[in-house]
């Protein structure tokens, strides 16, 4: 993950209640065995058309929206299935950030996880800045201060929250295998002392393997 401490990016308004994973990234693209190809999978049954064909009403099929990297979307976004595509998909089409008030817990997970920055603010927020970003036209210019958790556009700026593990990930640039290994030489002395105290229950499983095996 690379560290991000702000996101300057453009904005604009995907206004659909409860957009589920199956939306996001359509089953017929969980086929692959790596996350290459995802890209064109995402938002597929929205961007196109029953014959392939790009629907043109969609803000993201215009010209004027191809700059668009950070969505502003309807409460409860990524609720459905677990599958993680989703969000691999939505970095692999650009997408930086995804500001609602609501996401689904499995999805914030994943996302978080992967760098792709969640903003929840309040519903009313988030409609202000929908009516930016229809008013507008094209897509708004957004700033998303990680570090001070700050929202700012033109006409608006909003306070957020997230967790300070969320926070420590994106400014560190780490995963959760990272987050954990800064913690390693805690996580060593707590086994030595585990095992110093309890020696028999030590690599059971190998010597259980090892004793079958004979």
């Amino acid at each position: 993950m690379n560290k991000q401490s702000k996101i300057k990016g453009h904005a604009a308004a995907l206004r659909i209640v409860n957009f589920d994973t199956d939306q996001v990234m359509p089953k017929q693209f969980l086929r692959g065995i790596d996350k290459s190809g995802l890209k064109e999978g995402l938002f597929y049954d929205l961007r196109f058309d029953e014959a392939g064909k790009p629907k043109p009403n969609l803000f993201l099929n215009q010209p004027a929206y191809a700059s668009t990297d950070v969505l502003i979307a309807g409460p409860n976004y990524g609720c459905g299935s677990s599958r993680e595509h989703a969000v691999w998909g939505m970095q692999q089409f650009g997408f930086k950030a995804v500001i609602a008030s609501s996401f689904a817990e499995i999805f914030y997970s994943n996302a978080m996880g992967n760098g792709l920055l969640l903003v929840v603010l309040l519903e009313d927020q988030v409609q202000a800045l929908m009516k930016e970003a229809d008013d507008n036209g094209a897509p708004i210019s957004i700033d998303i201060d990680i570090e001070n958790l700050m929202v700012r556009t033109l006409k608006h700026e909003f306070k957020f929250t997230m967790s300070t593990r969320h926070q420590q990930m994106l400014l560190e640039g780490l995963d959760v295998i990272g987050l954990t290994l800064k913690y390693k030489p805690q996580i060593d002395a707590f086994a030595e002392q585990y095992w110093k105290a309890q020696p028999w229950v030590k690599d059971v499983a190998r010597k259980t393997i090892d004793r079958l095996a004979v």
